[in-house]
């Protein structure tokens, strides 16, 4: 039943995560005009080593459009760029993510594209607080944001010192 669930929700899901991707880069018309001449290109991203205990995840695969957003696919093609990231301990994963850790990452592909991708990574990031003024006004957006980084640092400092106390081999020091 939740391998049916799994595939029910897994690509709407995705969807979501697109959304929010071309959401961060069309703030940014230069992320967009990086991405623009690889139109046409995949990406596959693939969670190495995740826990079997938890249900597989699948992979996400984006393809670059003219405009230089991203569109999820079902395939990726034979000469996808891979990105794999190491999902050994999703939970430290996640909680770094918050904290803007970057996980291990593994690229296979074209070296031009990967060059892009890492510029992105490196450069892009999404403004929450902005996204929020819109909504409640600037001063509640902005207390909201601090309260929000006071508790995903917490959360950071948490996971690192449960990865210390973690077995070796399972995202542990």
């Amino acid at each position: 039943m939740l391998h049916n669930l799994n595939q029910l929700f897994a690509p709407a899901v995705q969807d979501r995560m697109c959304n929010l991707l071309n959401h961060v880069i069309s703030r940014e018309s230069h992320a967009m005009g990086r991405l623009a001449p690889h139109a046409g290109r995949c990406v596959l991203v693939h969670l190495s080593n995740w826990p079997g205990l938890l249900p597989a995840v699948p992979d996400l695969v984006l393809q670059i459009t003219p405009a230089g957003l991203w569109e999820r696919l079902d395939m990726a093609p034979g000469d996808a760029l891979r990105i794999e990231l190491d999902a050994s301990n999703p939970a430290v994963m996640a909680l770094g993510a918050l904290s803007g850790e970057r996980p291990k990452v593994t690229v296979q592909g074209d070296a031009a594209l990967a060059g892009e991708i890492n510029w992105l990574l490196h450069n892009l990031r999404w403004d929450v607080e902005d996204d929020l003024a819109r909504i409640v006004g600037p001063a509640p957006a902005r207390l909201l944001a601090q309260w929000s980084q006071g508790i995903a640092q917490g959360f950071a400092a948490l996971a690192r010192g449960a990865a210390r106390w973690a077995p070796p081999g399972r995202g542990g020091a």
